[in-house]
């Protein structure tokens, strides 16, 4: 088992992760949207180090090495104002992917997210392909509430994700 911690993102950070996510090889299938900078996240870094607001980002590292992110943006299911969830996702670079470190970076983040926010529901999403990522989520505990059709445009055409879950009340459950 690797010993996974996740920490505040460092400039250095953002380098690695354009670097290495700027290709398809790098990015992976399911998550190579084109080529893209990292401005917007660099402003925001500097202006509230990736936290505490709608788009946020912690380094994952692994026995001190910088191994990937997690990220977790804010989606509603109605007006703002009350109906406002989190969603998750990862990014491990990829001679560190199929080792584990997705599932226990994800888990580590419910876990950072229902204890520092008011949040009852996260969610992420998953193309139907992407069976390790589909694996990492049941790992977290969440639930499949369903396919998104067409929801994602990628490669030249659209995509299907499928839709997971968990509420605060589970995933208590299945801390104890």
């Amino acid at each position: 088992m690797h010993s996974v911690r996740l920490r505040p993102i460092a400039e250095g950070d953002l380098t690695a992760f354009e670097t290495a996510f700027q290709r398809p090889d790098g990015a992976g299938v399911h998550q190579w949207f084109g080529y893209w900078t990292a401005h917007r996240f660099r402003d925001n870094l500097q202006k509230r180090g990736l936290l505490a607001g709608p788009e946020n980002m912690l380094a994952i590292e692994v026995d001190g090495d910088l191994v990937g992110r997690v990220d977790w943006m804010e989606r509603y299911w109605g007006p703002a104002d009350t109906s406002q969830c989190w969603e998750i996702a990862v990014g491990v670079l990829p001679e560190h992917r199929g080792k584990g470190i997705g599932a226990q970076a994800q888990q580590q983040l419910l876990d950072y997210i229902f204890a520092h926010t008011r949040a009852e529901r996260i969610q992420a999403t998953a193309h139907p392909d992407n069976k390790p990522e589909i694996r990492c989520l049941e790992k977290a505990g969440m639930s499949l509430e369903g396919r998104i059709r067409r929801a994602q445009w990628r490669d030249g055409r659209w995509h299907d994700q499928l839709l997971f879950s968990i509420l605060r009340q589970e995933h208590e459950t299945n801390r104890r």
